[in-house]
């Protein structure tokens, strides 16, 4: 949010969201590696089916991550897709504006 503007925030033309998101994705990727690290240690620590759990664990930290960015970047697309409308909207505005030249006086 390099130019932040108060009345765009008071408007909601400028949206936050976006940034939360990504805040997220690095909240539910860490907590998905912790989630696989877990089940790891579980595993190692049984003494029947250890190995499934290792398995899952390395699955869980391999995937968890992707599966988690793939979340997050659906939801930044609705914000995207807003942010290029307004762009269009704002650019069809201005190209309706009427131009004052030698050609409109005629």
């Amino acid at each position: 949010m390099n130019n932040f503007n108060f009345s765009s925030f008071l408007n909601f033309d400028k949206m936050l969201t976006p940034t939360i998101i990504k805040i997220v994705f690095w909240i539910g990727a860490g907590l998905s590696v912790l989630m696989g690290l877990l089940m790891i240690i579980q595993g190692a620590g049984a003494y029947y089916g250890g190995g499934a759990s290792i398995f899952m664990g390395l699955l869980t930290i391999v995937i968890g991550p992707f599966v988690v960015r793939i979340y997050c970047e659906l939801l930044i697309i609705f914000f995207k897709m807003n942010e290029t409308l307004h762009e269009v909207k704002n650019l069809l505005a201005h190209q309706n504006k009427p131009v004052d030249n030698e050609e409109n006086k005629n």
